[in-house]
């Protein structure tokens, strides 16, 4: 005689073993990989589902790393960045290892302090072709690259446009110590206003152009 296969139910939440941390659907979570020298896996939970025998299963979507996506790393992308992919999974909960923080990008340049839980996403990725949503997205600088929230940048008073000290010929050493900036186009030009600050904010505006991600 066949078994009868235990029922499964929604569960509103799920106690992280060997914590009190509780994550719920929306939650992002780490989530243990099968090779212990690898990074954990991040997701986040889109459903939580028990049965009878106590088993607690999530189906999760998954975030990518840039070195994990088919273009791989590039300059741009920063320490702390990851995609948001059209990739689900049902894994058990018991290989989440705890709770973090997935941020807007907007949301992630404005923290005073980053922790180690703290992560950013401002691209949505298709596993299969590679392609990110936005496909464009604004660059900076002589070298025309996206911001990397990693990078120090200073602002020009003149066009408001932000540039890598290396880009510009300066070290980060004496980018930091500058009072105000003018890139080599707007340094003929007068009477040009001082900011308050030159480091005050990141980028959000002034861009060249658009950069288009190629699709591998």
């Amino acid at each position: 005689m066949a078994k009868t296969r235990p029922g499964k139910r929604d569960a509103d939440s799920y106690t992280i073993r060997g914590t009190n941390k509780v994550v719920r659907a929306g939650d992002c979570v780490l989530m243990r990989p099968s090779d212990t020298g690898k990074p954990p896996y991040v997701a986040r939970i889109e459903k939580i589902e028990a049965d009878n025998r106590g088993n607690t299963k999530v189906r999760v979507r998954w975030y990518y790393r840039p070195e994990e996506s088919i273009g791989g790393r590039r300059q741009f992308h920063g320490a702390k960045e990851l995609f948001l992919s059209d990739h689900y999974d049902v894994q058990s909960a018991h290989t989440i290892e705890g709770k973090c923080t997935v941020h807007s990008f907007k949301s992630y340049t404005k923290l005073e302090n980053v922790g180690a839980e703290d992560y950013y996403c401002r691209f949505e990725y298709k596993a299969a072709t590679g392609a990110f949503t936005p496909d464009r997205v604004a660059v900076y600088c002589k070298c025309e690259m996206p911001y990397n929230p990693d990078d120090l940048m200073v602002q020009c008073e003149g066009c408001k446009d932000w540039y890598h000290p290396a880009c510009v010929g300066m070290t980060i050493v004496e980018a930091k110590k500058l009072d105000s900036f003018l890139c080599s186009e707007c340094s003929s030009e007068e009477d040009v206003k001082k900011p308050q600050n030159a480091f005050s904010a990141s980028p959000q505006a002034g861009a060249k152009g658009e950069l288009k991600r190629r699709k591998k």
